[in-house]
């Protein structure tokens, strides 16, 4: 670990090297901006708690050129990922399955470059910090601790520990990110309460190393396996990494509850329907299903990201994503800010556009957790009955819930369909706000939406034109655009010209001139400059200030 000095200076400090710290750093290297990530811990993954890269976060994989690493991080891309709903895996019944690809034979999307991906945090936590490093802008610092930090008009003092020698120090920065998750020390410090449900359930997690789990059973390979019993459901096995690494969530209520070692393996037994075997349970982690986000997103100086701004039930593998989704769109605010070409408010856009995102997919895991614990409503015992009456119900059931769940295993809407609606630095084009669907999505390039993609080459993406800084994409050369470039230059704000001439992006994108933002996110579109080129220079570089609508009412938290 690299020593602090007491005086040194950076642009940035991030508080937390979980993924979305890791991104938030990995994508200011990236963009040149020096910053400090510290760490209490010493970077290892004990309990991986995500493993679904999705979609819009392999987007800025594929920005940042490390889809390949992401790929072939270790996980088994040729396993099943098959989900299905048994009763118990050896002689158990199943209810239902839906079946998908493995990783590695799933196609992309239309709709996109790329596809989802399975790579758990101790695979993906690696690959980020590699990523970060290789920029040569990040310093990364384990073991050591927020302290505490005092905010300026000019900067933020943060304040260290080193965990090991107790010695603390300072670091003067521009600005101050909390990625350091729901019981962050950063949101702590700066008094930022939650809104919504607490606890929705007492959950405890196990990773168990069992090899051969498939030759154990009777039923299929999957990657989850949902597991009803009298009492409904009441836990679930994933395949961690595709071989044999299982993580084992037993799903309480709202009751809290201490497992031990003994009960968690008396559960994986009842869960396997045998007790033959060998397995070894690697790491126990009790935890807390939560539906809450920060009522706000921190001040001018510091800000919070990730599960410190909103924690969700990992029903839909939207937090983690999410997440990723909250650093792209810090990363390059945070680049305007420090290269001083954003204005005074562009960092106040950042509550804005990302909250209702964290409220709408908060709302919709929730949503899927409900459905997922349906059975402990209604669950006829004949389901587990031999026989006709028994098979009969089990088909009905089945059936029932196979089509129920399938809103959780697609939501390709979720993922990318997200908007900034109403957004200062987004300038309306008139056109109705479309519909915001879950498990569909169309693409559009109307101001606030994700920039549509297109094939333009067969490696070659619309979206691989967008990160770096603005982009104007034209689709017809004749028009004059100097004058525009010129604003943006004086104002010191990146800004390139993208030629396009191919029909299905310019039926797409539906004008002649649409301005893209460095996070990919439509800025302005129309088929002509605007009479005041300075005046849209200075709306989407933050000149103007955040209208007072950015505060999301608690009601629209789902109760």
């Amino acid at each position: 670990m690299a020593q602090l000095n007491s005086a040194e200076r950076t642009p940035v400090v991030i508080v937390g090297a979980g993924p979305v710290g890791l991104a938030l750093a990995g994508d200011l290297g990236w963009r040149g901006v020096p910053c400090v990530l510290i760490e209490k811990g010493d970077g290892e993954v004990f309990q991986p708690k995500m493993d679904m890269v999705g979609i819009r976060t392999m987007e800025f994989c594929r920005r940042w050129g490390i889809v390949d690493d992401v790929e072939n991080a270790g996980y088994n891309r040729d396993y099943s990922q098959d989900y299905a709903w048994v009763s118990q895996l050896h002689g158990g019944y199943e209810f239902g399955r839906e079946s998908f690809p493995t990783v590695r034979a799933e196609l992309k999307p239309e709709q996109s470059p790329q596809k989802r991906e399975r790579c758990p945090q101790n695979f993906f936590d690696p690959v980020l910090t590699r990523f970060a490093a290789k920029t040569g802008k990040v310093q990364i610092h384990y073991s050591t601790e927020f302290v505490g930090h005092t905010e300026r008009d000019d900067g933020v003092t943060v304040r260290v520990r080193d965990v090991n020698s107790g010695e603390e120090r300072h670091i003067e920065c521009q600005y101050l990110v909390g990625c350091d998750g729901g019981a962050s020390r950063v949101k702590e410090a700066l008094g930022i309460k939650m809104s919504g449900t607490p606890a929705l359930t007492y959950t405890t997690n196990a990773i168990i190393e069992c090899r051969g789990l498939e030759q154990l059973h009777d039923k299929k390979p999957g990657y989850r396996y949902i597991f009803i019993g009298p009492e409904g459901t009441w836990s679930t096995v994933v395949a961690i990494n595709g071989r044999d690494w299982w993580r084992f969530s037993i799903v309480g209520d709202g009751t809290m509850r201490t497992l031990s070692d003994d009960d968690v393996a008396q559960a994986f037994r009842r869960a396997v329907g045998r007790d033959d075997f060998e397995f070894r349970i690697i790491s126990l982690m009790p935890w807390i299903r939560r539906q809450l986000v920060a009522d706000d997103y921190g001040t001018g100086r510091v800000k919070i990201a990730g599960d410190a701004a909103h924690l969700t039930s990992p029903t839909g593998g939207f937090g983690m994503n999410m997440g990723i989704q909250d650093a792209v769109d810090l990363g390059w605010k945070l680049q305007a800010m420090t290269e001083g070409w954003g204005g005074p408010h562009l960092l106040d856009t950042y509550e804005f556009e990302r909250r209702p995102v964290a409220i709408r997919n908060v709302n919709e895991a929730t949503n899927n957790l409900k459905l997922m614990l349906t059975p402990r409503e209604s669950l006829s015992q004949t389901v587990f009955e031999p026989g006709p009456d028994g098979d009969r119900a089990r088909q009905i059931f089945g059936d029932a819930y196979t089509q129920m769940m399938k809103r959780e295993w697609y939501t390709i809407g979720v993922h990318l369909g997200f908007r900034y609606e109403g957004s200062s630095i987004v300038v309306p084009d008139g056109t109705a706000e479309p519909e915001d669907t879950i498990n569909s999505y169309v693409q559009t390039a109307r101001p606030g939406h994700r920039a549509p993609h297109v094939w333009l080459e067969p490696d070659r993406s619309t979206l691989d034109l967008f990160g770096r800084g603005f982009v104007l994409v034209r689709f017809d050369k004749a028009l004059a655009v100097d004058e525009l470039l010129g604003a943006a230059r004086q104002a010191g704000v990146p800004l390139s010209v993208a030629d396009i001439d191919d029909e299905k992006a310019r039926a797409l994108y539906e004008r002649k001139l649409v301005l893209v933002r460095p996070d990919g996110h439509v800025a302005w579109r129309a088929d002509d400059l605007p009479e005041d080129v300075r005046a849209l220079i200075d709306i989407v570089r933050g000149v103007q200030p955040v209208a007072a609508s950015a505060v999301v009412p608690e009601e629209t938290m789902a109760r």
